[in-house]
């Protein structure tokens, strides 16, 4: 699609060098509106392509589905604007019967930014929701030597971020296999992990036992919270990731890898999911003994928000 990115004359400064006038190519931004029976559900800003995913995907994060069969179809509104033109930027999902529209508290009062998932949601007790699966009881054990070798797979197979520089990415991997089984990019992290969630909704994949979600950038939260939404197991990220979203995955029972470069990677929960050797498995003492911290205030005893 055309659309996924676009060109622009830029200028090009060296320094000590000539300036350089040329063409560039950008990752598009669009927004997309989400509707639901024709009932508008969320805005969110997003690169074009694979939105149906994208709507399945997000609506498994919400809560709103959770089987492939929940989902009959998706189309583009035509009229969407005051001169009736198809912009392909409002999208009108449809539930299976017997499936419970979502909850109005679930609208969004502002656009979803690019960079957050959970923008616009109308208080802190929004921020969580509770999966229909649990993630715990996933027991596998995935070859450490095997799970570096995911953030190399995935960023080769990232065609538009070769071309822009400026697209996450987000892969879905079969944790006894290592196949890749699906990858996608957009401007947003959160809408990456979407659409690979919503494509897993529309192969009725869900609950996705025994799979890893690798994510290009750091491992917030909200995408910690959107891998247990879809039953994924075990979530790695080759950045950092939050207090929240270690303190979420340890209460999950969520294994949750950062720093994943190399042939190194930062485990924060779950490290009974990964295999290495008997070398490997030597603990080192610490350096400094970990200091004592209290629960996160926005979260309970339980995960529950207060």
């Amino acid at each position: 699609m055309a659309r996924i990115t676009a060109r622009r004359r830029v200028t090009r400064i060296t320094v000590g060098g000539a300036r350089q006038r040329r063409e560039d190519v950008l990752a598009a931004e669009e927004p997309l509106e989400i509707r639901v029976g024709g009932r508008s559900l969320a805005i969110t800003m997003r690169t074009p392509g694979h939105d149906v995913d994208l709507a399945a995907g997000f609506l498994v994060s919400e809560g709103v589905i959770r089987h492939g069969d929940d989902f009959t179809a998706a189309r583009y509104c035509a009229g969407a604007t005051d001169e009736g033109l198809n912009t392909y930027n409002v999208l009108d999902v449809t539930l299976a019967p017997g499936v419970a529209a979502p909850d109005p508290s679930l609208e969004r009062n502002f656009f979803t930014t690019s960079s957050c998932g959970i923008c616009g949601k109308a208080s802190i007790d929004a921020v969580r929701t509770l999966s229909h699966y649990e993630v715990g009881g996933d027991t596998f054990e995935l070859d450490a030597a095997l799970l570096v070798t995911f953030p190399h797979r995935l960023r080769e197979q990232q065609a538009v971020f070769e071309k822009t520089g400026g697209l996450h990415a987000a892969a879905l991997f079969d944790a006894l296999t290592g196949d890749l089984l699906v990858l996608r990019e957009d401007v947003g992290r959160h809408n990456a992990v979407d659409k690979v969630i919503g494509w897993a909704v529309k192969e009725n994949l869900l609950p996705l036992r025994h799979t890893v979600l690798m994510v290009s950038g750091r491992a917030s939260f909200e995408l910690t919270q959107k891998a247990s939404m879809a039953g994924i197991p075990m979530l790695a990220a080759v950045s950092a990731p939050s207090s929240l979203a270690a303190e979420l995955a340890s209460e999950l029972g969520m294994t949750l890898v950062g720093f994943l470069r190399g042939d190194s990677m930062v485990v924060y929960s779950g490290a009974e999911r990964i295999r290495s050797s008997d070398a490997d498995r030597r603990l080192e003492p610490e350096h400094e003994p970990a200091a004592a911290q209290a629960p996160h205030p926005a979260l309970s005893q339980t995960g529950a928000p207060r």
